[in-house]
């Protein structure tokens, strides 16, 4: 098994257990999954669409100091895109998330997904929202 496939398979792997609490019913609504949090994406483009190229923020509710949000997005089972950006106050690298391209994602739409994360002291990860949707490619 190559090095990318296996990254790959660890990547999608620790999305998965870190969103094990999270509700499937409300996983693709933006739901709180029982947390009192949630995220709404807010696309900056006319059509209010995600776009492959394009620029893509999130409205967060939180009761969380700190909270964390991370995008990853596929095209299939392929991994092609994943961002950090924390969402408070002393976090000095932005909340904008540029969707592509990646060496993995040239063009294509792809679908994605956001998730509100808090990290514990030992850094264990708990997904308290999530959103899913999809990038465009014009």
């Amino acid at each position: 098994m190559s090095n990318a496939r296996r990254f790959t398979m660890v990547l999608v792997l620790s999305a998965l257990l870190a969103s094990f609490g999270t509700s499937a019913a409300t996983a693709g609504r933006g739901g709180n999954g029982g947390s009192g949090s949630s995220i709404r994406l807010v696309a900056n483009s006319a059509d209010r669409l995600a776009h492959f190229k394009g620029q893509v923020t999130f409205a967060v509710t939180t009761s969380v100091a700190e909270p964390w949000v991370n995008v990853m997005c596929y095209q299939g089972d392929l991994w092609v895109y994943g961002e950090w950006h924390g969402f408070f106050p002393s976090y000095g690298g932005g909340q904008t998330f540029t969707l592509g391209p990646t060496p993995s994602w040239q063009s294509g739409d792809a679908d994605c997904t956001a998730r509100v994360v808090r990290f514990s002291r030992n850094g264990k990860q708990s997904a308290l929202a999530t959103t899913s949707f999809r990038a465009y490619d014009p």
